[in-house]
Order: C-alpha cells, then sequence, then structure tokens
C-alpha cells in the first residue's frame, strides 16, 4: 500500500528552502518576520530569531562589561535581548533611542530564561506614528479629534 501524500508544506518555496541548506521551513515565523514573545519556546536554542516590541527598560551594570541587556515587550509578553558590546557600537542610536525595536539575533536559553543575543539592531519608532493614523479610525471614540487636540 503506498504511504499516504504528506501534507504541502508551509512556508517558503521550495527553491527558498534548498538556497536554506535544502531543510523545510520551520514552524515558527522566519526573519525578517518577527517571532511574538509568547512563541519563543519553539524554536531550538541557537534558531536564529526576529523579535519586536516597546523597549521598556535599559540597562548597562559596569560589571557588564560593556554589554547591554534590553527588554522589548509586545502584546504578547516580554523578550530579553543582549547587546554584545560590538553590536552596541554598530547600532548604538537605535539601542540608546529607540522606543521601538526590531532585533534579529541567536536565541540562548540558560536556567529556565529565553534571551535573544542580538546580531542586528532596528529603530522602528516611527511606526508607533501608525497608530495615530486616521486609516478606518474615524468611527472610534478612542481615536477621536476633539477640539483639544486640533
Amino acid at each position: 500500500m503506498p504511504a499516504p501524500a504528506s501534507p504541502p508544506a508551509s512556508g517558503p518555496a521550495p527553491a527558498a528552502a534548498c538556497a536554506a541548506g535544502g531543510h523545510r521551513a520551520q514552524p515558527w515565523p522566519q526573519p525578517p518576520h518577527c517571532l511574538p514573545a509568547a512563541r519563543l519556546q519553539e524554536p531550538p536554542e541557537g534558531a536564529r530569531v526576529t523579535v519586536a516590541g516597546l523597549v521598556i527598560l535599559r540597562q548597562r551594570p559596569g560589571t557588564a562589561k560593556g554589554v547591554i541587556f534590553v527588554t522589548l515587550e509586545d502584546e504578547t509578553g516580554v523578550v530579553n535581548v543582549i547587546v554584545w558590546r560590538k553590536i552596541y557600537e554598530a547600532f548604538r542610536r537605535a539601542v540608546i533611542s529607540g522606543r521601538l525595536l526590531r532585533v534579529t539575533g541567536r536565541l540562548q536559553r540558560a536556567y529556565s530564561v529565553t534571551h535573544v543575543i542580538a546580531g542586528t539592531v532596528e529603530d522602528i519608532s516611527p511606526m508607533l506614528d501608525l497608530l495615530l493614523a486616521e486609516q478606518g479610525r474615524r468611527e472610534d471614540p478612542a481615536f477621536a479629534q476633539g477640539p483639544e487636540l486640533g
């Protein structure tokens, strides 16, 4: 009896999978698509992921030898990001002043804590302005422009 047909693969086309080393697409969003914080347990340790969120904390302890710890928050939870000195120097402005960041890096798990070791850091703070855009929000009282708002 012939084996049942396998379901169609979701994700990139086979040519793209071949370009990535011949492996099938992974079940989590691959960069440049962002992985929500609630799904950080899905990829294996060392997987390359992209996360995005509001910066809720930056720490640069004096004892950390130039390492910066950034905590991002998205609608599903928080993401701990480690930015090594070399990456910080390359993406200094984004790391220091970004309010909304997109970070691509490697997943690391230690002592039941998951971190993303940053490889690139992108300031996408201008996207926050889209929240205030009038597109489809005229009927929503939360976005109504009163006389005091202009």
